[in-house]
């Protein structure tokens, strides 16, 4: 297993997934936090050869997490990882680049289409319960079924 970035601006929140994220079984050493999109965007490109997942909130700020979803997509697809326009989706369903999951309190559906547009493979509306997080991550294939 990679590393998992948590990204959220406020610090609660970030404790609350990250310990979720070690009694599911993750490693406290593979969890990377970041406050906001550009730190994330910082770390993303410092361990992006060993990110399997990004945990991001939409509302942040100096860069949001819509914002963050897309710059990560763009850079996956400029290497060659995902494909452009019809296979862009395609790709990100065949679970191909990094695994994203919004967790956000923007649970339209108008604010969900939008995400899944800009490249999230899983959306978790807050608040949320360990449960829920765990069902996520074994949709995207991040953990076994139980």
């Amino acid at each position: 297993m990679g590393k998992i970035l948590v990204v959220d601006d406020a610090k609660t929140m970030r404790r609350i997934i990250k310990n979720s994220l070690i009694k599911l079984g993750f490693n406290e050493a593979d969890i990377l936090e970041a406050e906001d999109g550009v730190k994330a965007w910082e770390l993303f490109q410092q361990y992006k050869d060993e990110i399997d997942a990004v945990l991001t909130d939409w509302n942040m700020p100096n860069m949001n997490g819509l914002e963050l979803v897309k710059k990560i997509r763009n850079f996956e697809q400029e290497q060659g990882i995902l494909g452009k326009g019809a296979n862009f989706i395609k790709d990100i369903k065949a679970g191909k680049g990094v695994k994203i999951i919004m967790i956000t309190t923007e649970g339209g559906k108008e604010s969900v289409i939008e995400a899944v547009k800009a490249g999230v493979n899983n959306y978790i509306v807050k608040p949320f319960n360990i449960q829920k997080l765990k069902e996520k991550l074994q949709m995207i294939k991040l953990i076994g079924a139980a």
